[in-house]
C-alpha cells in the first residue's frame, strides 16, 4: 500500500471537530445535544442575501475573475470605508472564506521554515494552515489572569530570531473574545517596523464590538502599509458560514500580486456565495442592530451564568461571541469527552471545545474550554444548568 505523505501525517485534526463521532453516538442513544464548541451561528442570514439567491437572473453560473467579482469588491471598499479603513478594489482578493485568505497570506508572505508569533489561545486552524505551509508557529501566552491581554513587548523580542516573519492576530479574538486596544496595537506596530515583519490580522468579528469599545483595524496603524495583510470572511457578521466567503486585503502590492497565482490556480471564488455576500452589504442598520444587541444579551446570559456555577470562572469578552471558562477539572479534554458519552440531564448534554485546542504550547489550558454563545437565550440558560449537574457528578472534579 502507497504511504501518505510526510505534510498528510503532519496536519493535525481540527480539535474542535475531534469530538463529533462521539456526539454522533450521544445522538444515535437519543440523546439531544447543545453545540457550544463552534461558531455556527443559529442568528438568521438577512434576508436580502436569500433574496439574491432566489432570484438569480443567470442562465450560466460561470467563473468569476479569479480575484472576485468587481462589482462585489467595489461594494466591499464601501463596507470598509463604515469602519475607517480606506482601501480600493485593486487592494482586496475575494477568497473561499477566511481560511483560505490566511492560507494564501501564509503562503505568500513566508518561506517554509520561518516563524510567526502567534498570541496563544489561538483558533485552531491557523496551526493546521501553518503546518501545510511549512511554517513554525512561536506562541506567545496570554493568560487568563491577566484578561488575556497582549503580552508585553519584551515578551515578543524574546521571541524574535533571524527566522522570524511575521506575527499573527486575531481581534476580537477568537477563542478569547479579547479585544486589542489601539495602545497595544500600537506597541505591535513598533516593533513589526523595527523587525521588518509582517502583520496578519484576522478581523473577522469586527462588529461584536461591546461595552461601549471600538475596534481599530491593523490596516490604519500608520507606517505599516506595506506590512499588513488584513483577514477577513461574511461567514459570522451575516451568519453565512456555508457560502464561504471571505477577503485577503492588502496595500501591499507583491502580497496581492503573488496571492493572485494562488487565486488563478483555484481558478474561482464560489460565485453564488459572492452573489449572497454582495446582497448582504446592503442589509439594514436594523439588521446589524438587532444582531448586536443580541449577542450582548446572550453574552451577559452566558458569562454571568458560568461564575455563579461552583468553581467555574469565565472573563467578560469584549468581543467576538466566544468565551474561555476555566473549570474545576484536571483535564478538559476529558470532561468533553464524559459529558457527551456518559452524561445527560433531561435527556440533553452540551458539547464544548476543550481549551487544549486553542494552545499550541504543551500543558495549557488543560482546565479551560471555549464555549461559543451562538445560540438562542433559552438554549444557553439550559446550557448553564446541564453543566452545573455534569460538573457535580463528574469523577474527576477537583473541588
Amino acid at each position: 500500500m502507497p504511504s501518505i505523505s510526510i505534510r498528510g501525517n503532519d496536519m493535525p485534526s481540527s480539535p474542535i471537530r475531534k469530538l463529533v463521532p462521539i456526539a454522533e453516538e450521544a445522538k444515535a442513544r437519543g440523546v439531544d445535544i447543545i453545540h457550544l464548541n463552534i461558531g455556527q451561528p443559529d442568528i438568521q442570514t438577512p434576508a436580502v442575501a436569500l433574496e439574491a439567491i432566489k432570484n438569480i437572473d443567470r442562465t450560466v453560473l460561470e467563473y468569476s475573475h479569479s480575484a472576485g467579482m468587481p462589482e462585489y469588491r467595489r461594494k466591499l471598499t464601501q463596507y470598509y470605508k463604515r469602519f475607517d479603513i480606506d482601501v480600493d478594489q485593486e487592494e482586496i482578493m475575494v477568497t473561499t472564506g477566511g481560511s483560505e485568505a490566511f492560507m494564501f497570506a501564509f503562503f505568500c508572505c513566508f518561506n517554509p521554515g520561518d516563524e510567526i508569533i502567534i498570541p496563544e489561545p489561538f483558533y485552531a486552524n491557523y496551526s493546521g494552515i501553518a503546518t501545510a505551509a511549512g511554517i513554525n508557529i512561536k506562541p506567545i501566552t496570554s493568560s487568563f489572569e491577566d484578561g488575556f491581554a497582549l503580552p508585553p513587548m519584551a515578551e515578543f523580542e524574546k521571541l524574535i530570531t533571524t527566522k522570524t516573519k511575521g506575527i499573527f492576530i486575531c481581534n476580537p479574538n477568537n477563542p478569547t473574545g479579547y479585544l486589542y486596544s489601539t495602545e497595544e496595537l500600537n506597541h505591535l506596530r513598533d516593533i513589526v517596523l523595527e523587525h521588518d515583519l509582517y502583520l496578519l490580522s484576522d478581523e473577522v468579528y469586527r462588529e461584536f464590538c461591546y461595552d461601549d469599545c471600538k475596534h481599530f483595524s491593523a490596516l490604519n496603524l500608520e507606517g505599516l502599509e506595506n506590512n499588513v495583510v488584513l483577514i477577513d470572511s461574511v461567514s459570522k457578521r451575516y451568519s453565512e458560514c456555508g457560502i464561504r466567503i471571505g477577503t485577503l486585503v492588502s496595500r501591499n502590492k507583491e502580497v496581492i500580486d503573488s496571492a493572485m497565482k494562488f487565486a488563478q490556480a483555484r481558478l474561482s471564488p464560489p460565485l453564488l456565495g459572492q452573489i449572497a455576500a454582495c446582497a448582504s452589504i446592503d442589509a439594514s442598520q436594523e439588521y446589524t442592530d438587532s444582531v448586536h444587541k443580541e449577542y450582548y444579551e446572550r453574552r451577559n446570559i452566558l458569562v454571568e451564568g458560568l461564575n455563579k456555577i461552583p468553581g467555574v470562572k469565565s472573563m467578560k469578552p469584549k468581543g467576538a461571541f466566544y468565551t474561555m471558562a476555566k473549570l474545576p477539572v484536571k483535564d478538559s479534554d476529558d470532561f468533553c469527552q464524559w459529558i457527551l458519552r456518559d452524561f445527560s440531564y433531561d435527556n440533553q448534554t452540551l458539547m464544548m471545545a476543550p481549551g487544549s485546542g486553542f494552545y499550541s504550547s504543551r500543558y495549557l489550558g488543560n482546565d479551560e474550554v471555549r464555549i461559543a454563545y451562538v445560540l438562542n437565550q433559552t438554549d444557553l440558560k439550559k446550557a448553564l444548568v446541564i453543566l452545573e449537574k455534569a460538573l457535580e457528578a463528574y469523577p474527576g472534579r477537583l473541588i
